[in-house]
């Protein structure tokens, strides 16, 4: 169980990347806070193999429901139902004064896409990558706190 938690925590980031190199997607910045929880999942589940099984399943569980939670907020941001508490998430825009050459170097080095703009896999399924996390968090987090019971 531990093992296959690990392989199916690191699939999530990895996938998101896949869909950047080869799908050509830009995520924002909350599409990148929702990975790291699965990265530290992913090291939780190895470390239930060193100690105690119970606990690391657990904690690992709980880091990949982390994720579903930022994919909660980022789902309320793409619904415009309340604004990104992050402030790399609104798209620059010019403030009256600035230069040109101000305003290019107010830019961040790697195109930023604004949160709210949501970013659809497959065109014509009306969920977005975040909901497909969500969805993914959920699952993949109760099948690690179901594990982590069951080992009573």
């Amino acid at each position: 169980m531990p093992l296959l938690i690990a392989i199916l925590a690191a699939t999530a980031p990895l996938a998101a990347m896949a869909t950047e190199r080869w799908g050509g997607l830009n995520p924002c910045l909350l599409c990148l806070w929702q990975r790291w929880p699965y990265w530290v999942a992913a090291v939780l589940a190895l470390l239930a193999y060193l100690l105690p099984r119970r606990l690391m399943l657990a904690l690992a569980g709980l880091a990949i429901l982390t994720s579903g939670a930022f994919a909660v907020v980022h789902l309320g941001v793409e619904a415009k139902w309340w604004p990104s508490p992050l402030p790399g998430c609104v798209a620059p825009n010019a403030s009256a004064g600035q230069s040109v050459e101000e305003m290019l170097a107010s830019l961040s080095p790697r195109p930023a896409k604004p949160c709210d703009e949501p970013t659809y896999l497959v065109s014509g399924l009306p969920i977005s990558m975040a909901g497909m996390n969500l969805i993914y968090a959920v699952a993949l987090g109760g099948v690690a706190l179901w594990g982590a019971r069951r080992l009573r």
